[in-house]
């Protein structure tokens, strides 16, 4: 019906696709092939509109030809190509009950008649079938010969041509597109060519021979061509479309190639102005409405789809001489871009995603095969007379033009608000991590608690039969700010021992953060140790870090020059002997006796000293160790004074404050530690240990200490320590002069003899800290089981024994 596009449906296949491989081959009005990508081949009657067979493949299909004069079907897979007989296939007899399941063929290797992977476009020409493909760096053109025996399963490879591959990433999943042209006079079924035009383009020894001419549309819009008899021929480039080539064709005085944007190229004769003038070939590029998803050539009118309409463009409309001048002035030069969109015209048919030529019906009207991505074969037939510009069809045009327009605006505008929010949110993410750093780096009173800080108690818990020394850490944000996720708590707990072997033993922790808001806390439990297994005193750094990437993204962040982790160190805490008492059974108390922890060979001498053993009598393995400080009690009073519940005695006080005080931010939560003047308890290692200190009237000094004594008597607090094990002595030890350090320094600066006094103490502490390195180095040793004599171990043992004993410090 005039100025009506009809639309019939030959087959539903059900499935819902806009792959853009799907693709329609039709042999000479028989059969219908259609691969929709997959490893099926639909064979489909074209008068009984019923699916005839399914051929079923090793892999996914690429691509499907027919060759006519052969009577064959080519199809490419990742692993080869394959040729089917047409006259294999069922027939239309075989397949005439609609309710009939139709049968499925599967290619076996026998069909497979050439074993080269990748290829993407296939195309056969005479006796030859081209084989498109792409290698590493460039694209693979290889001729194979076809045999005339059809019992030849391996073709022949002839030659092969390749071009640069110069397509970027985006262009990666496209298909080339191959095309097959020859003179109008040469004696061939394939597309003819004016003669003139065919010389001018691809050369006076192509058109001589008649030779045919291959196309090659690559995806990054290059257009390339050989002559297939012309000795030496090789690939060259006839023009750049400077997008993805969907589509070409060839009408007798004009080539048409269309890409993807909708871009069309048309290549004819430019017309003489003079008789005198040469032939020259004219290249337009005509701008039409996009995408183009498939395209075909049917009558001078070239059809493609955008997905949502299928257009048609009279082709003899913008190359003619009835344009309007503006038209003629560019169309008339050597290579001009003009816009065509006017002269287009919807068939209002959607989703179509592949289209072919088909055979004209019993009236001569023209017919379009078409696949759509809903699954639907259709047959299309155009209005016989396509209206051309009527003021009807403009004013629908441009209504339609209106709303696609708004459509377009409004996608921006909500593409432009998403990116507005989540740059809002990242810079929002940005000035708390500014906020959180600053309020963390800058601190103008060093005393001041940071405003996210850290504390932990030490207790211990029985895991696996053994008890084990647990370190309760507790994160306090303080600040007006959300720790949110893509912060990480970091924390590493390392030894202070020297030793090599024990210095390398760091443990560290990651606690990623979910939502820490301002006033909470969050509290993690650590091990430390286990029965037998000691490494105090151990250092225990805390710091915040957040991961850039979080609210950047991983290519941001890698740009930034310092990298896109952002470290923010917190609190540093010590954990010592002291922190690890533990409250001791009172019926050890009353026998002063040590607790049984090990089992020990008596052979072993040298594991006597680090593990002693209960009940023996022997006086050389029971020997007790001890040593003392002694400390001003005046000092003490003027130090400890302001101190929250601090007793009239002393001593008292002092063992208060060394029991519970808050040393190196850890604090110890056994209740029943301290009993007056006297502290009995398990030392980390499992052994007794004693702790008193009492007042006395300090009158001559004794060989050893510190500083000269004055000339009056000096009343001071004498804190000893007692032990059947020296290793626990050592480690008590180093732990009180490390407390009592930290006492001078909150000291009244009043006292003359302060600084000397720190002096002292620094070095008596690094003295306990070397003896107490060597009796970790002697245990290691032990328990690595290294070549050391018992009777030289014995004798460090002694040594470093005898070098704590003879420093008796003396803090006034």
């Amino acid at each position: 019906m005039e100025g009506r596009c009809s639309v019939d449906i030959l087959t539903d296949f059900g499935f819902c696709s806009a792959s853009s491989i799907l693709k329609v081959c039709s042999s000479p009005g028989i059969d219908v092939f259609i691969t929709t990508g997959s490893d099926e081949v639909f064979v489909i009657g074209d008068q009984d509109r019923q699916i005839k067979a399914i051929l079923i493949f090793p892999d996914n299909v690429k691509d499907l030809v027919v060759n006519e004069e052969k009577k064959t079907l080519y199809v490419a897979c990742y692993n080869g190509v394959y040729c089917i007989c047409l006259s294999s296939l069922p027939s239309r007899a075989q397949s005439s009950d609609p309710s009939r399941i139709p049968p499925r063929v599967k290619a076996s290797h026998d069909h497979l008649v050439i074993r080269e992977e990748g290829t993407l476009a296939l195309l056969p020409v005479q006796t030859l079938l081209l084989n498109l493909r792409r290698e590493n760096t460039s694209w693979l053109l290889t001729r194979y010969k076809i045999p005339e025996d059809s019992k030849v399963v391996r073709y022949e490879t002839l030659s092969s041509f390749k071009a640069p591959l110069i397509s970027d990433s985006d262009h990666r999943h496209k298909k080339p597109v191959l095309f097959c042209v020859q003179p109008a006079n040469a004696p061939s079924k394939s597309p003819g060519l004016d003669a003139v035009l065919f010389k001018v383009l691809f050369g006076i020894d192509a058109a001589l021979a008649k030779s045919p001419v291959i196309l090659c549309g690559f995806p990054d819009g290059r257009l390339c061509f050989f002559a297939h008899r012309v000795p030496g021929s090789r690939l060259r480039v006839l023009h750049s479309l400077e997008q993805p080539v969907v589509f070409i064709g060839v009408q007798s005085n004009s080539l048409v190639v269309i890409g993807e944007n909708g871009k069309v190229l048309l290549v004819t004769l430019e017309p003489k102005k003079t008789p005198e003038d040469g032939v020259k070939a004219r290249f337009s590029e005509l701008r039409l409405p996009g995408p183009a998803l498939c395209a075909c050539l049917e009558k001078g009118s070239l059809y493609y789809s955008t997905g949502s309409d299928l257009l048609v463009l009279d082709l003899a409309l913008v190359s003619s001489n009835g344009g309007s001048e503006a038209e003629k002035e560019t169309l008339t030069s050597q290579k001009t871009t003009a816009d065509a969109s006017r002269n287009v015209n919807s068939l209002n048919v959607c989703r179509v995603v592949a289209l072919v030529e088909h055979l004209k019906n019993q009236e001569g009207q023209p017919q379009l095969l078409a696949l759509t991505s809903k699954g639907q074969l259709q047959i299309i037939r155009p209005p016989v007379g396509v209206p051309d510009g009527s003021s009807s069809s403009n004013t629908g045009r441009g209504i339609k033009d209106v709303l696609s327009s708004i459509g377009d605006v409004c996608e921006r505008a909500s593409a432009l608000k998403s990116s507005v929010k989540s740059r809002n949110q990242t810079l929002t993410h940005l000035n708390q991590l500014l906020n959180i750093s600053f309020s963390l780096k800058t601190n103008a009173n060093p005393n001041m608690e940071k405003p996210i800080h850290c504390h932990a108690f030490t207790n211990w818990n029985p895991l696996l039969q053994e008890d084990s020394l647990t370190l309760k850490y507790i994160l306090n944000n303080a600040s007006p700010y959300i720790l949110e996720p893509g912060w990480t708590l970091n924390i590493t707990v390392s030894s202070m021992c020297n030793s090599a072997q024990v210095e390398s033993s760091s443990t560290h922790y990651s606690f990623p953060f979910q939502n820490l808001h301002p006033g909470q806390k969050m509290d993690i439990s650590l091990p430390l140790d286990t029965q037998g297994q000691w490494s105090l005193p151990c250092v225990v750094t805390t710091s915040l870090t957040f991961n850039l990437s979080s609210i950047l993204g991983e290519k941001a962040s890698t740009d930034l020059s310092g990298g896109h982790l952002v470290n923010l160190p917190l609190n540093t805490l010590t954990v010592d002997w002291l922190h690890a008492l533990r409250t001791l059974n009172p019926a050890h108390i009353k026998k002063n006796t040590v607790p049984r922890s090990y089992d020990v060979t008596p052979l072993d001498t040298a594991r006597t000293f680090l593990k002693p053993r209960a009940g023996l009598k022997d006086d050389a393995v029971s020997r007790k160790y001890s040593t003392c400080v002694k400390v001003s009690s005046k000092l003490l009073k003027e130090t400890l004074k302001a101190s929250e519940g601090t007793s009239t005695n002393v001593g008292v006080s002092l063992l208060d404050w060394l029991i519970w005080g808050e040393h190196g931010g850890v604090k110890s939560e056994d209740p029943k530690i301290l009993e007056g003047l006297v502290v009995h308890a398990r030392a980390l290692n499992g052994h007794l240990v004693k702790m008193t200190a009492k007042e006395v009237l300090l009158v001559n000094p004794k060989k050893g200490d510190s500083v000269r004594m004055p000339e009056a008597p000096l009343e001071i607090v004498e804190v000893r320590v007692e032990s059947f094990s020296l290793a626990t002595l050592c480690g008590m030890h180093h732990a009180v002069l490390g407390r009592l350090q930290a006492l001078l320094q909150k000291a009244p600066e009043s006292s003359s003899t302060l600084n000397m006094q720190s002096l002292h103490v620094s070095e008596a502490l690094q003295h306990a800290k070397k003896i107490l390195h060597k009796l970790q180095q002697c245990r290691v040793s032990c328990n690595f089981g290294e070549g050391t004599s018992t009777g030289k171990m014995i004798s460090h043992l002694l040594s470093a024994y005898e070098e704590l004993r003879e420093t008796s410090l003396l803090i006034i």
